[in-house]
């Protein structure tokens, strides 16, 4: 006798029911309708939500930059005015002119730092513009890729016309997703080639 335990072989009447359970076990190889259009709903929602959230974040930031950056003016005009202060109450004409020399180069790098941090403010007014614009625009082309899906070619030609050429121009030319699909603005020209 060996220590090595011996498996029972399946009896005949087990084998069917063996195969009765496996042939339960697959999934269904067809998804009805409606369950794919409310897959699709729920991730158009979802990039609908995170559209939303990352508008309102860029928002915030392009405020909380703006607010700081109005600060950091309010402080360069307060130091101008100490030094226009401390030069009335100069004693000497050398002091004075010592701290004339002095008040004009730091009247010349606040200058410089306040045109920098304009054209900053206006950078980011730009990219804020540009932002809204393109969130936007993926608004449009959710709602044109799914009437594209759901074969409503009329209302998918209706919402590219709505859309307009500059909002479709602002749409995103790199995909995010890095598994091969299309830009948004790939897409886009494809559903417009094949309505039109």
């Amino acid at each position: 006798m060996s220590n090595e335990e011996h498996t029972p072989s399946p009896t005949p009447e087990e084998t069917p029911k063996t195969a009765e359970k496996q042939e339960h076990k697959k999934a269904p190889a067809y998804v009805p309708p409606d369950t794919k259009e409310k897959r699709q709903r729920s991730v158009f929602k979802y990039i609908t939500i995170l559209f939303a959230a990352a508008f309102v974040l860029m928002l915030l930031t392009f405020m909380m930059e703006r607010r700081q950056n109005q600060q950091v003016v309010d402080s360069l005009n307060q130091s101008v005015s100490g030094l226009r202060e401390s030069l009335s109450n100069a004693q000497t004409a050398q002091d004075i002119y010592e701290e004339n020399m002095d008040m004009i180069q730091q009247i010349n790098d606040l200058e410089a730092e306040n045109k920098r941090l304009t054209e900053e403010n206006n950078t980011l007014s730009s990219n804020q513009q540009q932002n809204t614009q393109a969130v936007e625009a993926m608004d449009w082309f959710w709602q044109i890729n799914e009437a594209y899906v759901l074969g409503k070619y009329s209302l998918c030609r209706s919402l590219i016309d709505q859309m307009g050429s500059e909002l479709a121009a602002a749409l995103p030319d790199e995909t995010v997703t890095d598994n091969g699909r299309f830009s948004p603005a790939d897409r886009y020209q494809e559903i417009y080639d094949a309505v039109y």
